[in-house]
């Protein structure tokens, strides 16, 4: 006999029951008939297995996926905009395109997020179609072009974001309210995250957190290193691993190109077992000697909500943006080096 489970037992990602409880925002969605048969496309069911965070999740407490990211959104909109169908897919299958572990390999042989969602959601017609809603519409709302919960006006906070920041920061600890506790304060002006001023200032400080994180060592380094990593398998001779390959792989599967790429094999591994042994600068002088690889931070994610319908201006974000970019270089070191 099958059992049922309530939402607090196991929120599941495949739709089970006919419904999706996300435990950031503690709301439970009724799914429609199609967002139930889009739970279980590959496109979707794929992002389950990539790192929102990145190669971050290697280093960081930040070890959910794509698509816990992707029902957050859907659970946002649900909660907004409950009739907005079209916007609900979007939510859906926004992320449709990311690459194995998510903006970290963003402009590798120029494969762009993007692009490829906008790609794979047209290719999506004939299970979008028969429910009133085309691939043009969806990729609309993702580009902003058509007026949607899912837009905001330029340099101020989306949902999309404020899912991340807030999943970002329920996961390293940084939240001092629950993301549920805050969602009645929320409301939305054109698609903009509006709030009060207390509130404001809370995402305010999850925002600048982010990006100090993005900045940190236990970031820069899995990134740098992975990038270069998946550069080196790109430009084998014997083409181990092409572009065409990465842009379908999973995490893992990435990882085990990697691990069977021999010039690859032993830095694969070292990052996984001994990520320590890379030092990071953020001066940006090369050292003298030796093997090195430069990393570039050149834009972040700094956008705010509005107070009552005005921008917010923070000191330490504005300090953030000027800092911009950053260059890094990161070394490996042998044992014997403090």
């Amino acid at each position: 006999m099958e059992t049922t489970t309530n939402a607090a037992d196991a929120a599941d990602t495949l739709g089970l029951d006919g419904r999706w409880f996300d435990p950031l925002w503690r709301l439970e969605v009724e799914l429609s008939p199609l967002e139930r048969r889009l739970l279980d496309h590959a496109r979707v069911r794929r992002l389950a297995h990539i790192a929102h965070a990145g190669a971050a999740a290697l280093t960081t407490t930040q070890t959910y996926s794509r698509l816990e990211h992707s029902l957050g959104l859907l659970a946002l909109v649900a909660h907004f905009a409950p009739d907005d169908q079209a916007s609900r897919a979007a939510a859906l299958l926004h992320d449709v395109g990311h690459l194995p572990y998510s903006h970290t390999l963003e402009g590798i042989e120029g494969l762009d997020h993007h692009d490829l969602s906008h790609q794979r959601i047209l290719e999506m017609g004939p299970l979008l179609e028969p429910n009133g809603i085309t691939p043009e519409q969806i990729i609309a709302i993702d580009e902003g072009e058509s007026p949607s919960p899912l837009g905001s006006r330029p340099g101020t906070m989306k949902l999309d974001h404020l899912d991340s920041f807030l999943r970002s920061g329920q996961a390293h600890g940084r939240t001092r309210t629950m993301p549920s506790q805050l969602l009645p304060r929320l409301r939305l002006d054109g698609g903009t995250v509006d709030t009060d001023l207390e509130t404001a200032a809370e995402l305010a400080r999850l925002v600048a957190a982010e990006a100090r994180a993005q900045r940190s060592r236990a970031d820069v380094l899995p990134v740098a290193v992975l990038r270069d990593l998946v550069s080196t398998a790109l430009s084998v001779p014997d083409h181990a691993l092409s572009p065409e390959q990465l842009v379908e792989m999973t995490d893992a599967e990435l990882w085990a190109a990697l691990v069977a790429c021999p010039a690859t094999r032993d830095g694969a591994r070292q990052l996984l077992e001994d990520p320590g042994s890379w030092r990071v600068r953020r001066d940006g002088e090369a050292p003298k000697g030796g093997t090195h690889l430069t990393h570039r931070i050149s834009r972040g994610y700094l956008d705010l909500p509005t107070v009552d319908g005005e921008p917010l201006r923070n000191q330490e974000i504005e300090d953030l943006t000027a800092q911009l970019p950053l260059e890094f270089v990161i070394r490996r070191v042998d044992g014997t080096e403090a």
